[in-house]
């Protein structure tokens, strides 16, 4: 029915139709009078803004799209299997560091027990040995020097009776995991590996106060294959070709110029283990199997640093991963998102925080606003002016970067997630009530001077009641239009927020912080699925709630249309 419809409905009857004289000739319908109860019934002003609204393809389509939006969020995340929160896996092989390899290219220095060798004579020493020198001056303290085998030499004090370092490419190490090896036990294995001269001495004066330990560099001829035998401590071991040093058929410790590190301090790297990874980089394969003495086989890999010369041993292990940002499948139709955990659970309850977000803001909003605003609107004088004056302050308050300074301190403070909703919540609508407060304020200064207030006053209604029951329902038609859209502009402001880190924090999501894990050019570039469905949700969301709300504004007022 058209308003020109209406409008004939209601028209004043004439004399005939207030007869109520029988149907005239011809046939034509009985007419009713005003009085008769099957007389045409009018539209109530509801159902006219109602009616009106309907009209308007363009708001039922924003209309629907939030019906289909508040069904994906809160319906789709009631029925979802999956949590919020929930984690998911897959089995990887993945290339763990392992070890890192680097041969030694200058002199390592050993002390003796008790006796001190300051980085000061170090270089000093290099120097010496440069210039053949045999003694050296650093500190006050004259050294001197004898080459004990190749590229090993012993630093003695100056009348050479006192040996108070070593100074050599090799380094020994003990075969046992954390044992420490005695000062003259490396003399006498860096001597027999270097070949140095046949000496035999005693302990040195340096061994520790009751040491027993005799060492002696006793180098016998070599025996098949290379090896060497040595004496210390009245035991005789023998030094392979490869550097090792056995005590009968136990391995004690062993010297060689690559220095090999185990990355993670609790493992052990054994020598066999070091021995074939020195022969696979002799023999130029940076892939090879390895099985330890329990059986377990492991494959490695090895890469060359040019720039720091060493080598870097990666371990292929199976491990147990968070299953991050996989393609779409039918058991995750969106994918995972970088903690492993399913998109589509997390579109579903980011929509549930962004429009319970916005919707509480907008209620704090509304509730400041029309208190603030109807006091200000009918009171006037002094109340009128410090509200007003109040609102002015709260207009030249920079909102933005207050509310990244707390997001901030939040931050600082470590705050629990859900608390730092609420108060997410809480400081939006604090800061955003002004602008309703100035609309309900004009509306009722246009309002409270009109007949039916007077009429109002006249029969003795308290204000409280005029304002809440009489001024502020003729409001409600502009607090809706005006509700409605800030919802848009909430909701972006916390997507924002969230985006920046300062606004919903994991494990709870948002779409802003959904999109957040944008954090280069490689996920957006190749995780698509990641944030286009979150911001087509965004977008959707809020461009439906602007088209509601100028729906509502053309059917409370139909002449903005003109």
């Amino acid at each position: 029915m058209s308003d020109k419809d209406l409008l004939k409905n209601n028209a004043a009857p004439s004399d005939e139709e207030t007869s109520g004289s029988a149907p005239a000739e011809g046939g034509q319908d009985q007419e009713f009078s005003l009085n008769d109860d099957r007389r045409v019934r009018t539209l109530s002003p509801g159902a006219l803004v109602m009616r009106r609204f309907l009209r308007n393809r363009v708001a039922v389509t924003g209309l629907i799209i939030l019906a289909f939006m508040f069904l994906f969020s809160f319906v789709g995340g009631a029925i979802t299997p999956y949590k919020e929160d929930q984690l998911f896996y897959r089995n990887d092989e993945q290339k763990k560091q392992y070890a890192a390899i680097k041969e030694n290219t200058e002199f390592r220095y050993t002390s003796a027990d008790g006796a001190k060798f300051p980085s000061v004579a170090q270089a000093k020493f290099v120097m010496a040995v440069k210039k053949n020198d045999t003694t050296f001056e650093a500190g006050g303290t004259t050294y001197s020097i004898v080459k004990e085998g190749e590229d090993f030499y012993g630093i003695y004090s100056e009348d050479g009776s006192e040996l108070i370092a070593i100074a050599t490419f090799d380094v020994v190490t003990a075969a046992e995991a954390g044992a420490k090896l005695p000062f003259d036990f490396q003399y006498a294995i860096l001597k027999a590996v270097t070949g140095g001269a046949t000496t035999e001495a005693a302990a040195s004066d340096t061994a520790g106060e009751g040491s027993t330990a005799e060492a002696a560099a006793a180098q016998e001829p070599a025996a098949a294959g290379g090896n060497k035998t040595f004496t210390y401590d009245g035991k005789t071991y023998t030094v392979t070709e490869d550097g090792t040093v056995l005590d009968g058929d136990k391995e004690v410790a062993y010297a060689s110029r690559y220095v090999v590190q185990a990355i993670m301090s609790d493992v052990h790297l054994t020598r066999s283990f070091k021995t074939q990874l020195l022969e696979a980089i002799e023999a130029g394969n940076y892939d090879f199997v390895f099985t330890d003495e329990d059986g377990t086989t492991a494959e490695y890999t090895i890469s060359y640093d040019a720039a720091n010369k060493s080598y870097s041993v990666m371990q292929i292990v199976e491990a147990r991963v968070f299953d991050t940002y996989h393609e779409p499948t039918k058991e995750h139709p969106l994918g995972t998102d970088r903690n492993g955990m399913d998109m589509l659970t997390r579109l579903m309850y980011g929509g549930r925080v962004s429009l319970y977000i916005g919707f509480i803001v907008v209620f704090i909003e509304t509730v400041l606003g029309v208190i603030l605003g109807g006091l200000s609107g009918y009171c006037g004088g002094w109340v009128d002016n410090l509200i007003m004056r109040i609102v002015d302050i709260f207009y030249c308050i920079p909102s933005m970067p207050i509310i990244i300074i707390l997001g901030a301190a939040m931050d600082a403070m470590r705050m629990d997630p859900q608390i730092r909703m609420f108060y997410l919540m809480l400081i939006l609508g604090f800061l955003g009530w002004p602008g309703i407060a100035r609309l309900v304020r004009g509306q009722i200064l246009s309002l409270r001077e009109q007949e039916f207030m007077t009429a109002a006053e006249a029969t003795g209604i308290r204000a409280s009641r005029r304002i809440f029951r009489h001024l502020i329902p003729n409001v409600i038609p502009q607090l809706i239009v005006t509700m409605t859209m800030s919802l848009g502009s909430t909701i972006i402001t916390e997507a924002t927020l969230s985006f920046l880190g300062l606004g919903v924090k994991f494990p709870f999501a948002s779409w802003g912080n959904i999109i957040n894990d944008v954090n280069d050019t490689y996920v957006l570039t190749n995780y698509w699925f990641i944030w286009i469905p979150a911001g087509v949700c965004l977008l959707a969301t809020v461009l439906a709630f602007n088209l509601v709300g100028d729906g509502l504004r053309d059917a409370f007022d139909p002449k903005m249309k003109r």
